[in-house]
């Protein structure tokens, strides 16, 4: 397992395993269809970016800075994605966090305290302390076998839950292979695409692409690390839908709602493992958001993305406290988070094109470019990016309408 493990860490977090539940309560398998076409859309786009990685031997912001010298785009392109990424992680960090403490709290209730006045919940710290003891390791192989780790209790956990469900088959295929729009199921439907497709993860893997492997000799272990990470992502996520599906449950807000639904009828069991499935959803998501924002930030302004850089240990280190304290004490920075939607909306679409502009560079790529098959399927993330774009910056707008 290489990189490709890390960006499934990424992309499987709170948000996702909260919308893939969503989507199973309340249109049942129907949307399974949704869930393995952003797969794929995934694995088209974080496939180019890990090319581009391994032939150019570089990071994507770092790349898109040398590639724009001298153009008037330079500054609102890399301006753009150190707010969609960095100012965006941080922001999102107190949910990662707080997704792996609705896990741990599913299984061992809440522990708070109350200080000068201020109730504190202590499972933010202590994922915060695990995440800092991971991200502290200057090792990339450490971090990926840590993670690979995670993404398989995770996987392990959601997988025997749908089990446990015993889904009909007849209607699990036909959810899979037949698309379907029940009635007011678009937004979910967009909503699926857009949390598998993430626009960090672009930049993420190809600037670890680039550190693990080098030469073109490696190109089909790229390639077979990042089909397998993210099909074996994409098989979380479906099994996430199936166990809401198969629940039998009418309402949730969270997973930790669908695993305490679940528990009269499947025992203790499914409501551990969904707890466990929960909490490292949270924390790899916790662990990658931090780590992905430093790649970018040095990147975007030309310092050092090695492990041991001051600059590089700041960046994470700053957006991993920030998330952290604002989860112990329950604060959600709501306009920072809008302010993030809009930004991650316009990049996504943004970044999706510029990386099949890059692919397609000679100078760049050499022989190595696009097919013209390759084109044609990248077109079609293009245009799902857009989508998710426009839906999520409109959804912002209308809030604040």
């Amino acid at each position: 397992m290489g990189p490709g493990i890390v960006v499934t860490a990424a992309f499987i977090g709170p948000g996702t395993v909260t919308l893939c539940s969503l989507a199973g309560v309340h249109f049942g398998y129907s949307l399974l269809w949704a869930v393995l076409l952003s797969t794929l859309a995934t694995v088209v786009l974080q496939d180019m970016a890990a090319r581009i990685g391994l032939i150019s031997q570089s990071g994507l912001a770092q790349l898109l800075r040398n590639q724009l010298k001298g153009s008037l785009w330079k500054t609102p392109v890399l301006t753009l994605i150190i707010l969609a990424i960095v100012l965006g992680n941080t922001a999102y960090q107190a949910g990662n966090i707080g997704g792996g403490v609705l896990g741990l709290e599913a299984v061992i209730g809440t522990v708070n305290y109350t200080i000068v006045g201020q109730k504190i919940n202590l499972f933010p710290l202590v994922l915060g302390g695990g995440a800092f003891a991971v991200l502290s390791q200057k090792n990339d192989k450490l971090l990926s076998q840590i993670l690979t780790v995670m993404v398989l209790f995770m996987s392990c956990s959601f997988v025997i839950t749908a089990w446990l469900i015993k889904p009909q088959l007849r209607e699990l295929l036909s959810g899979l292979f037949v698309p379907s729009f029940p009635k007011d199921s678009l937004w979910t439907i967009i909503g699926l695409v857009g949390t598998t497709i993430v626009p960090y993860n672009i930049f993420l893997h190809a600037s670890l692409i680039q550190k693990k492997w080098r030469g073109v000799e490696s190109l089909t272990k790229v390639q077979r690390d990042t089909y397998w990470s993210i099909g074996l992502g994409g098989l979380v996520s479906l099994s996430i839908v199936v166990c809401a599906a198969g629940s039998g449950v009418e309402k949730i807000n969270t997973a930790v709602d669908l695993a305490q639904a679940l528990s009269p009828l499947y025992g203790s069991m499914a409501k551990l493992l969904l707890g466990v499935g929960l909490f490292s959803a949270g924390m790899t998501s916790a662990i990658t958001a931090p780590l992905a924002a430093a790649y970018v930030a040095c990147e975007c302004l030309g310092w050092s993305t090695e492990a041991h850089s001051q600059k590089f240990q700041f960046v994470w280190r700053l957006v991993l406290l920030v998330g952290v304290v604002l989860a112990a004490v329950g604060i959600k920075p709501i306009a920072l988070i809008h302010m993030a939607q809009v930004a991650n909306g316009m990049l996504l679409f943004v970044m999706a094109g510029l990386v099949l502009w890059m692919i397609n560079q000679q100078s760049v790529m050499n022989q190595y470019a696009n097919t013209k098959w390759q084109n044609i399927l990248g077109a079609v993330v293009l245009i799902l990016s857009i989508i998710v774009g426009v839906k999520g910056i409109d959804g912002v707008l209308q809030i604040f309408g």
